[in-house]
Formats: structure tokens, sequence, C-alpha cells
């Protein structure tokens, strides 16, 4: 009997497949596309409208984070003359100024872009708040911190100190101000000095009760915010004598 050649072997042979390869997306898709040419091409077509748009509407977003909280925490006062859209034509930083007498009014564009200048600290031990205060009452310097309405009276001084502050967005240092009773203690850390306030009550009011912000004859101390919280709709408004100083 003759040996067995590997052509005689009665066994069919095993081909050696290898390791199985993911399918490649594009030859997946185009595997699934119709036949017609025309089929085809609309198809491509209506995929890569649907990426345009999403796509689109996604940097949208991304790029527009403060959109929804704006209509939530604008910390602003209005009258009758104050516009909102239109672009300042110049850009002063308010200077401190002697006691007013007469009533202050809000800036005429509440967005406008100015220079963002500390001037002090405030901090309220009732709420845990340590925060910088600013010059200048438009939004851009408001969403840095807890700002003061140019050409009312400064912290220490004759006359009526006010301040603006976010209750729920950027560092939200007004959240809690709702909180603070008669005699909580407000206190201002500023160049020439410390001044303490302690707090005498509190009101509600509307964007355009500008009211809150005229002079007053004795030392004096203002904070408001929006009202409720999350939205802009009233003001909620703090008031504070001044009590004692502390020379820096």
């Amino acid at each position: 009997m003759n040996a067995a050649t590997p052509d005689d072997d009665p066994s069919p042979a095993t081909p050696d497949r290898g390791p199985k390869r993911r399918p490649h997306p594009l030859r997946w898709l185009s595997a699934r596309l119709p036949e017609a040419r025309a089929d085809r091409a609309l198809v491509v077509a209506t995929l890569t409208a649907v990426m345009v748009v999403g796509g689109s509407t996604l940097a949208i977003v991304r790029h527009s984070p403060n959109v929804a909280r704006a209509a939530e925490d604008a910390p602003t006062l209005v009258n009758s003359t104050t516009t909102t859209g239109a672009a300042p034509t110049s850009t002063t930083v308010a200077t401190r100024p002697a006691p007013r007498t007469v009533p202050i009014e809000p800036p005429e564009n509440p967005q406008a872009a100015v220079p963002v200048v500390q001037i002090g600290e405030i901090r309220i031990p009732k709420i845990g708040l340590v925060h910088p205060i600013f010059e200048g009452v438009t939004l851009t310097v408001i969403d840095h911190g807890p700002s003061h309405w140019p050409g009312s009276a400064v912290p220490g001084q004759l006359g009526n100190a006010v301040f603006a502050g976010h209750r729920v967005t950027h560092t939200h240092p007004f959240l809690r101000i709702n909180e603070l009773v008669p005699g909580d203690e407000i206190i201002f850390k500023m160049a020439n000095g410390t001044f303490t306030y302690k707090v005498t009550g509190h009101e509600i009011v509307t964007p355009k009760d500008v009211h809150i912000v005229d002079p007053t004859p004795d030392a004096t101390l203002t904070l408001f915010a929006c009202h409720p919280p999350h939205f802009a709709t009233q003001r909620y408004v703090v008031r504070a004598v001044f009590v004692s100083s502390t020379p820096a």
C-alpha cells in the first residue's frame, strides 16, 4: 500500500481566516444605501443637511451660556428714559464724588462695557460673605461681584452708599441677603479704613423704583438684588445705617 500524500487526505482543509475586522463605518453605510444612484444621492444630501443643522445648533448653545441667565438675574434699575439696546458712544470711569442731594439716574446702557476696578471688600458675617467690590453698576461689572452705584456715597461717607449684586448667577454674592435681619453687620474694608453698618430692614420693589438709590442726609447703606431667586421681576432691598469705623 502506498503512503498517503497530502492530496489523498480525505479531511477537508480549514482555511485560516485570521482575526475578525470591524467593518469600516463608511463601508457599512455604503452597503445600506439604495442601489439607484439618484436615491443614494438623495439620502446622502439629507444626512449632510441634518449634520450641518445639528452642528450649528450645538455651536449656538455652546457660545451663548448667559442667554438664559440674563433673564433670571439682572439686578439693574430702569426709568422711562433708560435704553437697553444702543451701544455707548464713549466709556468713562466714575470717580468718588462728594455726597449728592439730587436723585441718581440709572446707566443709559446696562450692558455697557466699562473697566472693572476693585475698590474694596464687603463682609457679611451672618451669611458668610467675603467678596471684592467694584465700581459701576453695568452688568459687565456686576458679573464680577457686588458693585457700587457711581454717584452714591462710598462706605463711611455721609449719604446713601448703594451696591447691586447677583442673586443666583456668577459668584451669586447676594443669594442669601433675604436672611439679613435688623442688627446684622455689613462691613466694608476700603483703602482708607474699615466701615461697619447695621441692618435696619428690607423692602421689595420693582425695577422702576429708582428712589431706593436716592441720597440720604445720614450715612446709610442700600444693597439690592433680583427677587425672587431665578427671576428678575422684582428687587430685594436691604437697608442699613453706619455705626462705626476703624482707620486703615
